[in-house]
């Protein structure tokens, strides 16, 4: 209901946004990367050693013959990119998935290939595992130039854990060697609302994370995809509601900055994130791009993305067309999740004025208490934080849930409406 009355008064038109099939697989003409300062590329690395049943994001079980397959296609794209973008500046390089470490004899020569077809001049990032993490691994990372990394810890509690269906790991032990090998981010995933948690667990999760080494937490409100295998379900809304209050509340008594709606940090630092931003390429099966105004999403079949590629076909699966209005709303979005709106970042990505375009929505948003003026824009409130949660779980499920359910079960579908 929430995104049936928020789409069309956001996007200026009632019309569902509607992935389509992909149509210019086939061409390498040059596509010109607008307003591409701040271009992150993000590669997906999609396998694991086992299936955690929380986890939403695009994955198969580890086979040592389809992943080298995998890494061979996905030095093909790299290539064929530079073909379509350009040897554009890369402001950081991710690795997420999955676990990218599985594939860690080959990261060098990914990185390379990288590094031949785009400039590469920020960050190098990499998730990981737990049960992954050795100092062997680590030096091998820090040796590879890697300097930032970010742990799916989700909790400390070995109870929490049990109760998402995943073993502990050692965990403190892993987040201390990360410290003492250098990394300068550390980033600790954590999960709340987990069945039968409690708010000091969750308290004492959010405080063992810094007290080990991490410089930023990133909390995730646990949610239950359609598709997840989870035999225990999430706390309520209430409970949520209180835990996200009480992470608020401990942050600031540890002396925490408020990156986003579900990140804190240590002042001064670095911050770990992979899609907020304004333009991004993804490589690799079920990976997104955001350019010229399109939204790409590749086929999440890694069979089918390495077949694609060895005909020398791009991989994308789905294609949405933003309109004028819906893309400035995409923008508004995950400008709201990382806590202000900058006029001038508005201004230059649009060659617009963000108060005339949403005088109204932003004018109603002041006078609830969701956001306050200042020089530079808005600024998120606390209240509009809360808010702002419960609306992206909806959009989470209504949306994302939807998109990403067909696209496990058809690696080329026709069309998604949106609603």
């Amino acid at each position: 209901m929430l995104t049936n009355i928020l789409r069309p008064i956001l996007n200026r038109s009632f019309k569902p946004f509607e992935f389509i099939k992909c149509e210019d697989n086939n061409s390498f003409e040059p596509i010109n990367l607008n307003n591409k300062d701040n271009l992150g590329l993000y590669i997906h690395i999609p396998f694991c050693k086992s299936i955690c049943p929380f986890c939403p994001y695009n994955k198969i079980i580890y086979d040592e013959k389809l992943a080298y397959e995998y890494k061979e296609a996905l030095l093909k794209e790299i290539k064929m990119s530079n073909t379509r973008y350009g040897k554009e500046d890369i402001t950081s390089l991710y690795f997420g998935g999955g676990t990218p470490a599985l594939l860690i004899d080959y990261l060098e020569e990914i990185i390379e290939k990288v590094k031949e077809n785009f400039n590469l001049k920020g960050s190098l990032a990499i998730e990981l595992h737990p049960s992954n993490i050795t100092l062997e691994l680590l030096k091998k990372l820090k040796a590879l130039g890697f300097n930032m990394i970010s742990v799916g810890i989700q909790s400390f509690n070995e109870t929490c854990l049990n109760n998402l269906g995943r073993k502990s790991n050692n965990e403190s032990e892993k987040i201390k060697l990360i410290k003492e090998v250098g990394f300068e981010t550390i980033d600790v995933d954590l999960i709340f609302g987990i069945p039968n948690q409690t708010i000091k667990e969750l308290k004492e999760d959010v405080k063992t994370a810094f007290d080990l080494g991490a410089t930023q937490i990133s909390t995730y409100p646990f949610i239950d995809f359609s598709y997840a295998k989870n035999e225990r379900k999430p706390l309520s809304a209430k409970e949520k509601k209180e835990m996200l209050f009480e992470l608020i509340k401990v942050s600031k008594e540890i002396g925490l900055t408020r990156t986003s709606v579900w990140t804190f940090a240590k002042p001064n630092t670095e911050k770990y994130s992979s899609i907020t931003r304004e333009n991004f390429i993804g490589l690799g099966p079920g990976a997104a791009s955001l350019f010229d105004d399109k939204f790409r999403l590749n086929t999440f079949s890694v069979e089918e993305y390495t077949k694609a590629i060895n005909k020398k076909e791009f991989p994308c699966a789905l294609v949405l067309d933003f309109t004028k209005f819906s893309r400035k709303s995409y923008w508004l979005f995950w400008n709201v999740y990382n806590m202000s709106l900058d006029k001038e970042a508005y201004e230059k990505m649009f060659s617009g004025n963000m108060k005339k375009d949403y005088y109204l929505e932003l004018g109603i948003a002041k006078l609830m208490g969701l956001l306050k003026e200042n020089e530079k824009g808005y600024m998120v409130t606390t209240k509009g934080s809360y808010y702002f949660h419960g609306v992206e779980q909806i959009y989470t499920l209504q949306y994302i849930d939807k998109t990403w359910g067909i696209a496990r079960e058809n690696p080329w579908p026709d069309k998604i409406k949106l609603y």
